[in-house]
């Protein structure tokens, strides 16, 4: 009886031992760092590697240090020109400081969420529409460095920040088309009456020099009759001079 109350014994001593041994021994990986409180008051930050602590003395926060994705929901924005646009965003940043991570801020995650939804509407409302489509690499980097800023105190690194849609409701967008349409045809216009202008230009400076060099006109004249003869046609025009015709309708007195 005494045998088997000394193994119940023993064995409990075992598994107290244990378990302080595993509340004593921590393994941090490479990209994790651990936050150390020691009675409740931070006392450091240790890692990676083997970190023994003060069993129910010390307590540890492990904390990830790799690049994090965080997508921003859809946000309603209404752009500089009153245009209502839904536009969804994603941001990519790391923990540089464990210390202020943890201490700083209760949930960097929640904190880092809510501060891009409020910059991106914030930032995107002060910008036309055509803006938000065309100059989406320069947003991107205001909105960036906003939020790199403002988590600074969190011990948070904004790398980058992409937005990914901008959506516009139907109306909007037949709207944009119609725009579109009109633009291309305006430029069409312009440059068919630039060609006109260009090939007036070039008549009118013909019609110089043909009219200072009378031998011109006559090689004209053969020129035009050689192409005719050459194509296959029952019918022969010929050129007439208005001269010949001034003189064609002086009557005898």
């Amino acid at each position: 009886m005494d045998m088997f109350a000394d193994l119940a014994f023993y064995s409990v001593i075992i598994v107290i031992a244990v378990a302080i041994l595993a509340s004593a021994v921590k393994i941090l990986r490479e990209y994790e760092r651990g936050v150390v409180f020691t009675l409740g008051r931070f006392t450091g930050v240790k890692g990676p590697g083997l970190i023994l602590l003060i069993p129910y003395v010390q307590q540890m926060i492990r904390v990830d240090l790799r690049t994090r994705v965080l997508d921003v929901p859809s946000q309603d924005v209404i752009s500089h020109d009153n245009v209502s646009v839904r536009v969804s965003a994603v941001i990519y940043f790391r923990v540089i400081d464990p210390e202020k991570s943890t201490i700083q801020v209760e949930d960097f995650m929640m904190a880092t969420s809510q501060l891009a939804q409020t910059t991106l509407r914030s930032v995107l409302g002060k910008h036309d529409l055509d803006e938000m489509l065309a100059e989406r690499d320069r947003l991107n980097s205001d909105i960036q460095e906003i939020l790199d800023t403002q988590t600074d105190a969190w011990g948070i690194k904004v790398a980058t920040v992409e937005i990914k849609h901008v959506d516009i409701n139907e109306s909007m967008i037949r709207a944009i088309a119609r725009q579109a349409e009109a633009e291309r045809e305006r430029r069409a216009k312009v440059i068919n009456a630039e060609g006109e202008q260009q090939a007036a230009a070039k008549l009118l400076e013909a019609a110089e020099i043909l009219a200072k060099q009378p031998e011109a006109m006559q090689l004209r004249y053969l020129s035009t009759l050689n192409v005719i003869a050459s194509e296959k046609t029952s019918t022969i025009l010929f050129p007439f001079p208005m001269e010949l015709g001034n003189l064609m309708a002086i009557k005898p007195k």
